[in-house]
């Protein structure tokens, strides 16, 4: 799986993990140059708080599009250690 922006690649693995229908991608399989912390943050009732990156491509900020469970609970626990994408970033095969 690829998640791409602006043309750009962003992450890339074989190990996905899909939960509610967003693939969720090994920290390690980001590319680093093109995050940022963001000081966004939700609480999903079943998974925990997330916390977001924003996406950088050039001079382009795409803010919140990455988001992540650093304490997932155990309904969650196979996300730890893992990255989602959404607004805008597509997600292929």
């Amino acid at each position: 799986m690829r998640a791409i922006w602006k043309n750009t690649v962003l992450a890339e693995s074989d190990d996905s993990v899909v939960v509610e229908g967003n693939h969720y991608f090994p920290v390690a399989s980001l590319r680093a140059a093109h995050f940022r912390d963001s000081d966004r943050h939700t609480v999903c009732p079943w998974k925990g708080t997330a916390s977001y990156y924003d996406v950088v491509v050039g001079d382009e900020v795409n803010a919140g599009a990455a988001w992540y469970y650093p304490a997932p609970k155990d309904a969650a626990k196979q996300i730890k250690g893992r990255v989602a994408f959404g607004r805008g970033v597509q997600v292929v095969a």
